[in-house]
């Protein structure tokens, strides 16, 4: 049987602009949704569980490793796309500051990181992951915004916002591992199956 490679944003986040971005916590609505998620059975195989050290990616992977008994690892180098420039931004500005960083990926918009360097970081640690040859699944707990432009990698698609996963967060994709060969796109936690 293939191993699949999993890569999951973490849902739902309480937002305070007094607290800096990456220490923000899942919100009740997001610690359910993982909840939901472990419930499903949907992630049985997997072996290794490899998180971003943000608390919103931490807060979804701990749990999920812990029902399954599964290796977990922070990785600080997967975090999402290096915002501090700006650091919170209210949300029609943060969504058209986002269009912009993924229409023009060589550009840095606002001092954002951008989108093409992002990418490199983001596909070079995933390719570290996945040098380690163990049996079973892995899951890449994670965001949004790395999470679609991984995607579009090995999808084989350009950077491009249209690719991006749901409103909301608590999304997954789905590779599998040898081939490096999207086996299914963007899914809501409520909508993956065992």
């Amino acid at each position: 049987m293939t191993a699949i490679l999993r890569y999951l944003t973490h849902p739902e986040v309480v937002i305070d602009p007094n607290i800096q971005i990456q220490n923000w916590g899942l919100s009740e609505i997001g610690h359910a949704r993982t909840q939901k998620l472990i419930q499903s059975g949907a992630l049985r195989g997997t072996t290794r569980i490899v998180t971003s050290a943000e608390q919103k990616a931490r807060d979804t992977a701990e749990p999920i490793a812990q029902s399954l008994n599964a290796h977990l690892h922070i990785n600080p180098q997967t975090h999402e796309n290096d915002r501090s420039a700006t650091g919170y931004l209210p949300a029609d500005d943060f969504e058209a500051t986002a269009d912009a960083f993924f229409a023009h990926p060589d550009k840095s918009i606002r001092g954002w990181e951008t989108a093409n360097a992002a990418q490199a970081r983001i596909v070079a640690e995933l390719e570290k992951t996945l040098q380690d040859q163990s049996a079973g699944d892995i899951l890449i707990v994670g965001h949004g915004g790395v999470g679609t432009l991984l995607y579009c990698h090995y999808a084989g698609l350009p950077i491009d916002r249209r690719y991006d996963q749901m409103p909301g967060g608590g999304c997954l994709f789905a590779m599998a591992i040898p081939e490096r060969r999207v086996v299914h796109h963007w899914r809501r936690i409520e909508d993956v199956t065992p």
